[in-house]
């Protein structure tokens, strides 16, 4: 009989980690309007970051979570500085920054092969289990839903409530009216992109420390967060955030499914573009509407 408690929890799981990457990659698509390929390179870096931290040094795992999100986040910041921000002032093409990324995703997978290999790594923690009712949780797998939550908390009052999230907000509507208005547009983005790939090392340290590590882990993840941005309405921060739950959801019953039809569960990604294609055919907008101004 199925443990539909423990579903849900994978559930929230699996969308805690999509939320974390889907803030990340919806964020820097509403103020570059490119979808961003080397995100995954973003999560793969945080992952063997927080690796290195916790396998060589041997420090906590919290310290960890701080150096990927640190290391992620330099690596997306000098990205936009170096590649991103130059091409964007010259007028290059949607096209032009998708190759971009996808080059420069390419460059740092490799990057990251020739330092930790290709041969896949794990983490050594022996994590404790709890017995939560008819749940069984694991650290590893509470420590994604806190991190989401007190990051999808934060993000909305620095959106709503700051200076620099309302500049954010500004230059997401309009650029050149924010601009006008007096904001360093140029800043608000290197801080978007800072904050965006530092959350993209957050959810790729999560997700090796609970499975492995490899220099392609990040597309396993990617895949399904377009989905969730695309569920979400793209640019929509909280879109993206429901979308996250909706598609960690579908995607456990998808295995519950895939199990009494004695399938693989390695089906289980095909859920989320399912409902990918679902949603660009019946509502391309996604949940964007639900959340206007936002």
């Amino acid at each position: 009989m199925t443990n539909w408690a423990q579903v849900l929890f994978n559930s929230a799981v699996t969308g805690s980690l999509y939320l974390l990457s889907a803030v990340a990659l919806t964020l820097t698509y509403g103020l570059s309007r490119f979808p961003n390929f080397a995100h995954a390179e973003f999560m793969a870096l945080g992952a063997y970051v927080g690796y290195f931290i916790s396998a060589q040094l041997h420090l906590p795992f919290v310290v960890c979570i701080l150096f990927a999100f640190l290391a992620s986040g330099i690596l997306g910041l000098m990205s936009y500085k170096g590649i991103f921000g130059p091409l964007s002032r010259r007028g290059s093409s949607l096209i032009h920054l998708m190759i971009a990324s996808m080059a420069l995703g390419f460059i740092a997978r490799y990057v990251i092969a020739e330092i930790w290999g290709w041969a896949p790594l794990s983490f050594s923690i022996i994590w404790p289990a709890y017995d939560i009712g008819p749940v069984r949780a694991s650290a590893v797998w509470l420590l994604p839903i806190i991190t989401a939550l007190l990051a999808g908390v934060s993000m909305h009052f620095v959106l709503t409530r700051t200076k620099i999230g309302k500049a954010i907000r500004a230059t997401a509507s309009n650029p050149q009216l924010a601009m006008a208005s007096g904001i360093n547009t140029g800043r608000v983005l290197l801080t978007v992109w800072f904050l965006s790939a530092g959350l993209a090392g957050i959810a790729g340290l999560f997700r090796g420390a609970s499975t492995r590590l490899s220099p392609l882990m990040g597309w396993d993840i990617l895949l399904p967060v377009f989905a969730v941005t695309v569920l979400g309405g793209i640019g929509s921060f909280y879109g993206a955030i429901v979308a996250a739950f909706i598609i960690g959801l579908a995607e456990n019953i998808g295995v519950v499914i895939l199990n009494q039809f004695g399938l693989s569960t390695d089906y289980r990604m095909a859920v989320s573009f399912v409902i990918l294609i679902v949603v660009l055919l019946i509502k391309p907008e996604g949940l964007t509407r639900l959340f206007k101004g936002n």
